[in-house]
């Protein structure tokens, strides 16, 4: 598909369209593309720059490739203000179609086991910007909980806060702890979460000298917890989540729509 670049922007400027492709089904462009139409209906819209097939397209192209308002702007035809609302305007729709945490774990319960996780989403920013730098990855960013199932299939994903959070201080308090406690589920975490106590499992510190089941615990523990890093490797396929460009107050935002984007049923 050839997009052209001319926009009242760039008229008059040396531009050169080029072919490109999505690394997307096209079921999940059409998928999004209902949703908006259903938002749309919902709100009464009669008439947009573009359709709601390009909307959910422009939508895609920026999380899956995190091409910037300006470059959007130029590939659709439109201002790059009008990229940045339509872009706003899907990813709010896509994140209203997250679960919540209780949601997710819905179905669960005693005699089942989770693994939780976090992990950092880079993002640009200075050195004095503190609460959002992680001593532990040596760089800026913010962090997000995920709760998977023990294959590694993301159940939930928590809201971003800020890089500097400890693990266990986020999980606590996105209530992830609580939450399993309540409905006896083993938790299988890292060390980062040592001292949650209740159904939170980790691996003994200095197994090495400790007696061999100690060490046997450790390697079965994290043989079964392994999976729970293909949730990440998901989540960051998504190069808008290498390294986000966007106010740290989206973040939360586009990680809970890409969790949508990973769980679609074409079906509809």
């Amino acid at each position: 598909m050839v997009i052209s670049l001319i926009t009242p922007a760039t008229e008059g400027a040396l531009v050169v369209p080029y072919p490109a492709t999505l690394d997307v089904p096209y079921e999940l462009v059409e998928h999004v593309a209902w949703l908006l139409h259903e938002r749309r209906l919902a709100c009464n819209t009669r008439w947009r720059k573009l359709g709601c097939f390009k909307q959910a397209l422009l939508a895609l192209v920026h999380l899956r490739k995190n091409e910037t308002f300006s470059q959007l702007g130029a590939g659709f035809g439109i201002s790059q203000a009008t990229a940045w609302r339509y872009v706003d305007e899907t990813l709010d729709v896509l994140a209203g179609w997250a679960p919540g945490l209780h949601e997710a774990l819905t179905g669960l319960g005693e005699g089942d086991h989770v693994i939780v996780d976090g992990t950092l989403i880079a993002i640009d920013r200075v050195r004095a910007d503190e609460p959002y730098y992680s001593m532990k990855h040596r760089r800026h960013g913010m962090n997000v909980q995920v709760i998977t199932r023990p294959d590694g299939v993301p159940l939930w994903f928590s809201r971003a806060t800020p890089g500097r959070t400890h693990d266990l201080t986020a999980a606590r308090a996105h209530g992830i702890v609580q939450a399993c406690l309540t409905r006896q589920i083993l938790v299988l975490a890292d060390r980062a979460y040592q001292g949650a106590g209740a159904t939170v499992r980790t691996p003994y510190y200095r197994h090495h000298e400790q007696p061999e089941h100690y060490q046997q615990f450790n390697r079965d523990h994290a043989r079964l917890r392994a999976p729970g890093e293909r949730a990440f490797a998901q989540l960051k396929s998504w190069r808008i989540l290498r390294r986000a460009r966007c106010s740290t107050r989206r973040i939360g935002t586009i990680v809970q729509a890409v969790h949508t984007l990973l769980t679609c049923n074409y079906s509809g």
